[in-house]
C-alpha cells in the first residue's frame, strides 16, 4: 500500500515536472515567435534589429537603428504581438474552465453573451456617437460586456443557476444583443461606417498600445491566478456537480466566481480586439491532448498555446494580402472549423 502511495506520488511529481518543462518550452517559443513576427512585414528588419531596440528600451545598449526603424518595432509592432499573446492565452484558459464548468466541450469564451454585449456597446459609441467623443470604442465595449453579463446573473438566479439553464442564458443573451447590434448598424450607419463596424466586430490588432497590452496582461494575471487556485475543484466538476459538491467542492460559489473572472477577462480582452472567435473553442481541446485533462497541467500549457498560436494568425492576417488586413476572426475561423472538426471525429471514433 506504501510502494502503491509512494509510486502515485513520484508519478505526480514527474508529470508537474513534465509540465513545468513544458510551460518553460512554450514560453522559450512564444518569445522567438514574438521576436520573428516583428521582423514580417514591408519594413526590413531582423531578429537581431528587434533585441537591439529591446536592450535600447531596457537601457542595456544602443540599437543603432533608425528613428523610424525602432518606432516601428517598439510602438507598432512589438504592443501588436505582445496584445495577440496575451488575448490567445487569456480566450484560451477562459474556454478550459468554461467547458470544465459547464461540462460542454463546446463551451467558450462567448457562450455567456459577452462578446455580444461588447459588440453592442462598441456599436453604441461608433454609430450612435453614444458618449460625446468622451467614451473610446473600447470603453463602450467593456460597458456593454458588463451590462450583457449583468442580465445573465439575472436570468440566472432568476431561473436558477444550474449548468444548463445559464448556458441556455447565454445564448438567450448572446441573441438579445446580436439582435440589437445588427438592428443599429442597419437602421442608423452609412455604408463606410458599416465596414468599419463588421471590421471591428471581426476582430483586429491593429490599433494594439502599450496602455491596452498592460490592461490586458495585469487582468490576464489576475484571472490566471484565480483560475490556476480553483484548479482542484475544476477538476471536481467533470464527475458532475453532485459530485463535485460529495467532494467537498463549494458547487455555487466556486460556479459564480470563475464564470465571473472569465466574463471579466473576455470583456476586457473584446473591448480591446474586438470578437476572436475559435480560441477558446479549439485550443484547449489541443492542450488536453498534449497534458491531460488535469486543470494544473492545462490551465498554464492552455494559456501558453494559445498565445503562440494568435501570435501567428495576427501575423498571417496582417501579410497574406499585404497592403489589405484581414480581419484576425477571420482567420481564426478558417483555421478552427477544420480543427475542430478533426477534434470531433477523433472524439467520435475514440482516438
Amino acid at each position: 500500500m506504501i510502494d502503491t502511495v509512494e509510486t502515485t506520488g513520484l508519478a505526480r511529481r514527474v508529470r508537474g515536472l513534465g509540465t513545468v518543462w513544458f510551460c518553460a518550452l512554450g514560453l522559450a517559443v512564444l518569445a522567438v515567435s514574438v521576436a520573428v513576427a516583428i521582423t514580417i512585414g514591408p519594413a526590413d528588419l531582423s531578429v537581431g534589429d528587434v533585441w537591439s531596440v529591446l536592450a535600447a528600451k531596457t537601457g542595456l545598449g544602443e540599437s543603432g537603428l533608425s528613428q523610424i526603424r525602432t518606432g516601428i518595432v517598439w510602438n507598432l509592432r512589438l504592443p501588436r504581438a505582445l496584445l495577440a499573446a496575451v488575448c490567445g492565452a487569456g480566450l484560451a484558459v477562459c474556454g478550459a474552465v468554461m467547458q470544465a464548468l459547464l461540462r460542454n466541450p463546446l463551451a467558450d469564451p462567448f457562450v455567456l453573451g459577452v462578446s455580444s454585449g461588447a459588440s453592442t456597446g462598441a456599436v453604441f459609441v461608433i454609430v450612435l456617437g453614444v458618449g460625446g467623443g468622451a467614451l473610446p470604442v473600447q470603453g463602450g465595449a467593456f460597458v456593454g460586456a458588463v451590462l450583457s453579463f449583468g442580465v445573465l446573473l439575472v436570468l440566472g438566479q432568476t431561473l436558477g443557476a444550474t449548468t444548463e439553464r445559464v448556458v441556455l442564458s447565454g445564448v438567450a443573451v448572446m441573441q438579445l444583443f446580436s439582435a440589437l447590434t445588427s438592428f443599429i448598424v442597419l437602421t442608423a450607419a452609412d455604408a463606410e461606417t458599416t465596414r468599419g463596424v463588421l471590421f471591428w466586430l471581426l476582430g483586429s490588432f491593429a490599433s494594439a498600445s502599450w496602455a491596452e497590452v498592460l490592461v490586458c496582461a495585469v487582468v490576464l494575471g489576475g484571472v490566471l491566478l484565480v483560475c490556476f487556485g480553483y484548479s482542484t475543484s475544476l477538476d471536481g466538476f467533470a464527475f458532475g456537480q453532485d459530485a463535485a459538491a460529495s467532494l467537498g467542492v463549494a458547487v455555487a460559489r466556486t460556479r459564480l466566481v470563475l464564470l465571473c473572472v472569465t466574463a471579466l477577462l473576455t470583456a476586457v480582452l473584446v473591448s480591446s480586439v474586438g470578437a476572436v472567435g475559435f480560441i477558446g473553442l479549439v485550443l484547449p481541446h489541443a492542450a488536453r491532448a498534449l497534458v491531460g485533462s488535469g486543470h494544473r497541467r492545462l490551465i498554464p500549457v492552455a494559456a501558453v498555446t494559445g498565445a503562440v498560436f494568435l501570435v501567428w494568425v495576427d501575423t498571417a492576417a496582417r501579410t497574406l494580402l499585404d497592403p489589405q488586413e484581414i480581419p484576425v476572426g477571420v482567420v481564426t475561423a478558417l483555421i478552427g472549423v477544420p480543427a475542430f472538426v478533426l477534434v470531433l471525429y477523433r472524439t467520435r471514433f475514440g482516438r
